[in-house]
């Protein structure tokens, strides 16, 4: 894709809605800070919905239909900065009937400098940082289809460093819930230039909740205050539009409410405060015109919901585990070691963050060890631990089924957690692991169709038959300078095979320990763990 015209930049709009409708739950879950304030995914989505409404035109048209669209559909802090982000784009798109990835670049720019300017005081570790340090990353790309893929990962890796700049989210686990939702809306708009497409949502309206009258009664204090939202058309007969100095405004709102989020769009501003008096706020800003929506809601509520959903889920066992495995036999083995829940998953089917947050769920305990069980699954893994609020996430390092099984079957849950996660990675150190897997194109190691011994990265050896490449790489791997080996045979591998090469190891290098166990996991013909 060399350039985007309205019609695609609408569709990248629309995947992005999509993508993020689908995480909503789970970022909404991430709402830390600094106390209960909406629902992020909640308010970012129904913001960025709006925008979908959008009609496809030029590009400058389409863009700036979907930035008035967000204008009047944000919601809550993060939506608000949501929409100015895509303001600034709009306004590096102007007049702009398609754009190269230069024009994009700039266009993304100016979001992030719109974005900066909506905080009164702007806040590193949250959206904001998520969205410069990922348009930094990008800068220079030679074509649209790597801006997308260096920002996408530049604003996962700041994502996972929001922590680090913030205590309030290093204290409670998590990562920036605006962040994480700003990721899945480059994930989509990515897919969408792709190709990918996603129907027009028909309605944003957030899951209704009832209020609980008994969360705040007639002997209650009023804790946190009042979360304030409005849209401020300024009137003629009001103020001199030409010589109207907003900032004036910006200042007496930050000098009466905190977590201040405003600006100004031609004749409409946007304001979002947090105040123990909206009234006395809508009074003042009300001598310079008139509002077009309005939103308070009791922010004290809010939080006594949280608490007794906290109080809630932390019901529930002391230590849940975690492991992903892909097959019925092998899911079984790891039932069978103690796992409380395992995710279906392996090579070629990564499963979602969304899937290790279900299962916490499920599994309702007060902390968690999870065994990925594959390197390409790990940073989804912790990637989950770091997105989830209710309890301690611990990830086991495993990159294979093997080491996974290895390291559970070595889990002491007499110990605490503090003790049992170094173990864990201090026994994983000693272990080596093996796979065999035939080949799906021609390479130095072999043919397309032969079987490839591989450990980590590296394939060590090649053969067109598979007993003969499990015995060059025991040999590779020293299998014999090991006491005890386990090996896991694949749903491909005949019974009679699998027999075989249990004699043939056990022959081959008799001070080790074999054991088979018929894992029946695809993919992997054989898993030789060493230990």
């Amino acid at each position: 894709m060399d350039k985007i015209d309205g019609k695609r930049y609408l569709s990248m709009v629309c995947c992005g809605a999509d993508r993020l409708n689908s995480s909503r739950k789970t970022i909404n879950d991430l709402n830390v800070f600094p106390i209960p304030d909406g629902d992020t995914g909640d308010n970012m989505y129904m913001t960025l919905e709006a925008g979908c409404r959008a009609a496809a035109d030029s590009l400058g048209k389409t863009a700036a239909a979907v930035s008035q669209g967000m204008l009047t559909g944000a919601r809550g802090n993060s939506g608000v900065i949501l929409s100015r982000i895509f303001a600034g784009m709009a306004q590096g798109l102007k007049d702009v009937r398609e754009a190269d990835v230069r024009i994009f670049e700039k266009a993304m720019s100016l979001g992030v400098e719109a974005a900066y300017k909506a905080v009164a005081t702007p806040v590193e570790g949250t959206i904001l940082t998520v969205l410069r340090e990922g348009v930094q990353a990008a800068a220079g790309s030679k074509d649209l289809n790597e801006y997308f893929d260096l920002l996408i990962s530049a604003m996962d890796l700041s994502l996972q460093h929001t922590p680090d700049l913030l205590d309030v989210l290093r204290q409670a686990g998590v990562v920036d819930s605006g962040g994480a939702g700003l990721l899945c809306i480059a994930e989509g708009m990515r897919a969408g230039l792709h190709g990918e497409t996603a129907e027009r949502p028909e309605s944003a309206a957030a899951p209704a909740q009832a209020v609980d009258l008994d969360a705040f009664t007639e002997d209650s204090t009023l804790e946190f205050g009042y979360c304030t939202e409005f849209l401020l058309r300024l009137q003629r007969s009001k103020v001199d539009l030409d010589t109207f100095d907003e900032r004036v405004l910006a200042d007496w709102l930050a000098g009466h409410g905190d977590s201040l989020v405003f600006f100004r769009d031609g004749t409409v501003i946007k304001v979002h405060v947090h105040t123990r008096t909206p009234g006395d706020i809508l009074n003042h800003c009300q001598q310079y015109g008139e509002f077009l929506t309005l939103k308070i809601e009791n922010m004290t509520l809010q939080h006594h919901e949280n608490h007794m959903d906290e109080r809630f889920r932390r019901k529930g066992k002391a230590l849940g585990v975690v492991a992903v495995a892909a097959g019925a036999k092998l899911q079984q083995c790891f039932r069978e070691l103690g796992a409380d829940a395992v995710i279906e998953g392996g090579q070629t089917m990564n499963p979602p963050v969304q899937a290790f947050l279900e299962a916490f769920d499920r599994i309702g305990a007060e902390s968690y060890l999870v065994f990925p069980n594959n390197g390409n699954i790990l940073l989804t893994a912790r990637q989950a631990a770091s997105m989830y609020d209710k309890a301690r996430v611990e990830v086991i390092p495993t990159r294979s089924p093997g080491e996974g099984y290895y390291a559970l079957a070595s889990l002491d849950v007499s110990e605490t957690l503090d003790q049992i996660v170094p173990e864990l990675e201090e026994a994983l150190e000693g272990t080596v692991t093996g796979l065999v897997s035939r080949a799906i194109r021609d390479s130095a190691a072999g043919h397309n169709g032969d079987f490839l011994g591989i450990s980590g990265k590296d394939i060590l050896c090649g053969s067109p038959d598979r007993l003969t490449t499990l015995l060059e790489l025991a040999r590779k791997l020293d299998a014999g300078s090991h006491d005890i080996a386990v090996l896991f045979t694949g749903a491909d591998t005949p019974p009679e095979e699998a027999a075989a090469a249990e004699t043939a190891l056990t022959q081959a290098w008799p001070r080790t320990e074999f054991t088979r166990i018929d894992g029946g996991q695809p993919v992997y013909d054989y898993i030789l763990l060493l230990c």
